[in-house]
């Protein structure tokens, strides 16, 4: 999985433009290798610092530890956000894309890496009940889809990859990877992972400031006017 997630980064983020980019949690993933902006931050969470969290060091590479529910950053001051896994591992995933929405630029990108419940992972996961990450538990891509037009927020590209059970042995791994391929063309939606690229739209108003006091008009223009249609008539 982290190997399809950090080929979709990749591709995603090397066209995206702009000044202040950051990645909100998962160290693991190096989401802003690609990426050409001058400002690339990393922000680790609580759930990243693990047994590191009594004594507040951070992850290698992490410059800041934050909560996606509530983000340091004033209004309208990132270009890009990628967010991996972050919605999962928070208490309030809703609360997490409203700050998303607040801190992004207008036309600024979000992208979003998640686990699809309703996959093969989903069922696995259901019945082992992993720790950690757990795909039955995951907030689905409907669910998200929905919530971001909610926010203003338009998806402008989706992709689903690992279609394949999730297997510990690598060798096993490697024998399934034909139900990726497969996946991809029969049954994409079922992927255990999925990427969404959605973009922070915002209308533009034009005030108007009309002014309902009439000009008074000169004695000799409407004089002149008089006069001219006069000559018409004869």
């Amino acid at each position: 999985m982290l190997q399809w997630q950090q080929q979709r980064c990749d591709e995603a983020v090397a066209d995206i433009f702009g000044y202040h980019s950051l990645q909100l949690g998962w160290p693991a993933l190096q989401a802003l290798r690609c990426n050409r902006m001058p400002r690339r931050w990393l922000a680790a969470q609580a759930t990243d610092l693990g047994d590191r969290a009594d004594t507040c060091q951070l992850p290698a590479g992490a410059h800041l530890v934050c909560h996606p529910e509530a983000l340091p950053f004033p209004e309208a001051s990132l270009d890009l956000l990628v967010l991996p896994h972050t919605l999962e591992r928070c208490q309030q995933p809703h609360a997490a894309l409203r700050e998303v929405a607040r801190v992004l630029v207008p036309e600024g990108r979000v992208l979003i890496f998640g686990m699809n419940p309703w996959s093969i992972w989903g069922a696995q996961h259901a019945l082992e009940r992993p720790q950690g990450l757990n795909a039955a538990r995951a907030l689905s891509y409907f669910r998200l889809r929905d919530w971001l037009q909610l926010l203003q927020l338009e998806v402008l590209a989706t992709d689903f990859g690992c279609h394949g059970p999730a297997l510990d042995s690598r060798i096993w791994s490697g024998r399934w990877r034909w139900m990726d391929a497969l996946g991809e063309r029969a049954w994409p939606v079922l992927g255990g992972a999925y990427c969404v690229l959605a973009v922070k739209r915002v209308q533009g108003v034009r005030l108007l400031g009309p002014s309902w006091r009439r000009q008074p008009v000169q004695a000799q223009a409407a004089a002149a006017a008089a006069r001219k249609n006069l000559g018409k008539k004869t």
